[in-house]
């Protein structure tokens, strides 16, 4: 697949399911927006393939599958959005078919150009003929702020954006769709729901049954389906697009990133996590008013995150007052010299109180095989985590009683429920928007077997793949963790016999590469 002439000498990757060979050279022309692909490099129509390209520029596209890649012959229509009012007054509202978005935003001169994404947006040509249009909307997995916007906001744009009018809710996650559980959405029902916390389809675990699920929409005469979920709803969204795309069936399949953990690869975020981190905010002054109200005060609060630290740490940087910050990816020691409680007993005699915050996953290491703390919260398919906040809290009070020199008052904040249950601030509603709308364009336009986001900060069409590799993590050499160990003043917490594994990997590496592989960037 190249795009651009012979001296471009252009690199290009693209995930899709593969067209039949029977498929016009045509319909491949509009499928991969001017780039050229010969019938010999299509492969069978059974199996996903990469389709790789290798030149010297070193350019990456993750393309996204589209309809016309394995049904040949798809009409198309113009796209309504010309004779819309709303838009008449926008230079231009059409994304250009070639414009992609850079994974990496910061390279030198002569680096390769990299991975890049389709950018989403209104095209020109549509792929549905809007009164033909049957959408349903879906949510799955636990509450977070932004669901209802979402939702609302699908609804609306397909209506007044594309003028389609059958929209359909499936209640109670992925088990709605066979148990018949559906609501009719307009944009009258919708009007409201972005000022209410949860989702008003409801939600649940798990209930995914792919073969069922895809009869069902079939059977209801379906053809754009967004599902709104996290990163194992994503995978079962993919398993739903590979369904589709096995029976032929001309519908789309979007997926749109929830998940208040924000650990959702490639995206720069999910749905909630802004207001998130403004709750959060709440949490953390109340164990400050708390702590610095009592002699020897201490504020332990609990925040989500069973394998990401990201609410954790903006909650800590946009505080300022929280004196230590434990994530999952950064893992610490309670006793010995450069433990956390001596780092707590030190600042106690610094300043006379402490704030500490923890994700709900950090330090599990440490406190496996304690089945008295497990804490059982919702049906999730998820590994169950004991309560690490209610440990760390016990393991602080048991250090300080044994000593019996410093009474401490403590207290424990664990706002997970709270947070989940709110209405999205006014940075994530915005962003829901945008999010919503790109998803209708790229469906609208016959893209499927994407997740849509930002990526620097502009909308791309992401294939499902990518958003299922694995989930994204904070990086501890990278500057933002940096800055949080400068603005609380925590050691790093890591054990000795690491820290000297650590140097002497260190050395080694300088050793044999001539450069030291520890690098910190953003």
């Amino acid at each position: 697949m190249i795009i651009g002439g012979p001296s471009s000498q252009i690199k290009v990757k693209t995930l899709w399911c593969a067209a039949e060979t029977s498929v016009s050279h045509e319909n491949l022309t509009k499928l991969n927006c001017g780039i050229t692909v010969s019938n010999s490099t299509m492969l069978d129509s059974a199996t996903p393939h990469d389709k790789i390209t290798t030149a010297a520029s070193g350019f990456v596209l993750e393309d996204v599958p589209h309809l016309s890649a394995y049904i040949p012959h798809l009409q198309t229509y113009p796209d309504p959005l010309q004779d819309n009012p709303s838009y008449s007054v926008v230079a231009q509202y059409y994304v250009n078919v070639d414009d992609t978005i850079a994974q990496q935003i910061v390279v030198h001169k002569n680096s390769p150009r990299g991975t890049h994404f389709r950018r989403a947006g209104p095209a020109q040509k549509v792929y549905f003929d809007s009164e033909e249009v049957h959408a349903c909307i879906v949510t799955c997995g636990g509450l977070c702020p932004g669901l209802n916007t979402v939702i609302r906001e699908i609804v609306c744009g397909l209506y007044h954006m594309y003028g389609v009018h059958k929209v359909l809710g499936i209640q109670g996650g992925y088990p709605g769709f066979y148990s018949r559980n559906t609501v009719p959405l307009t944009p009258k029902v919708v009007n409201d729901i972005h000022k209410r916390g949860g989702s008003i389809l409801g939600t649940s675990y798990g209930g995914h049954d792919t073969s069922k699920i895809v009869d069902s929409i079939q059977d209801r005469g379906i053809n754009q389906v967004y599902i709104l979920g996290g990163y194992g709803t994503q995978y079962e969204a993919a398993m739903i697009f590979e369904e589709v795309r096995r029976r032929g069936l001309k519908v789309a399949v979007v997926g749109i990133p929830k998940t208040i953990d924000n650990d959702i690869p490639v995206i720069d975020k999910s749905i909630g996590f802004d207001t998130a981190v403004e709750e959060a905010q709440r949490a953390i002054n109340s164990a400050h008013v708390e702590a610095e109200s009592a002699e020897n005060g201490i504020g332990v609060v609990k925040l989500m995150g069973r394998y990401s630290g990201f609410i954790a740490m903006y909650a800590t940087l946009a505080s300022r007052d929280v004196d230590c910050c434990l994530i999952p990816e950064s893992p610490f020691y309670l006793e010995g010299p450069g433990g956390l409680l001596e780092f707590i007993e030190k600042r106690l005699k610094e300043q006379g109180h402490m704030v500490i915050v923890i994700a709900e996953g950090a330090g599990q290491e440490l406190l496996s095989g304690n089945p008295s703390i497990v804490n059982k919260p919702d049906a999730s398919a998820d590994k169950l985590f004991p309560d690490v906040g209610l440990w760390l809290s016990q393991k602080i009070k048991d250090h300080f009683e044994k000593r019996q020199k410093m009474a401490i008052n403590l207290k424990y904040i664990d706002p997970t429920y709270m947070i989940r249950a709110i209405p999205s601030n006014a940075s994530d509603n915005v962003y829901c928007t945008l999010l919503a709308q790109s998803a209708v364009h790229g469906a609208m336009a016959g893209y499927t077997g994407f997740t849509v986001g930002p990526v620097n900060g502009r909308n791309c069409y992401i294939p499902f793949h990518l958003i299922n590799e694995g989930e994204k993590r904070v990086v501890i050499t990278d500057r933002m963790w940096a800055r949080l160990l400068s603005s609380t003043h925590q050691p790093c917490f890591l054990n000795p016999k690491e820290i000297t594994g650590e140097r002497e990997e260190r050395t080694e590496n300088q050793t044999t590469d001539g450069q030291n592989h520890s690098e910190i960037a953003d």
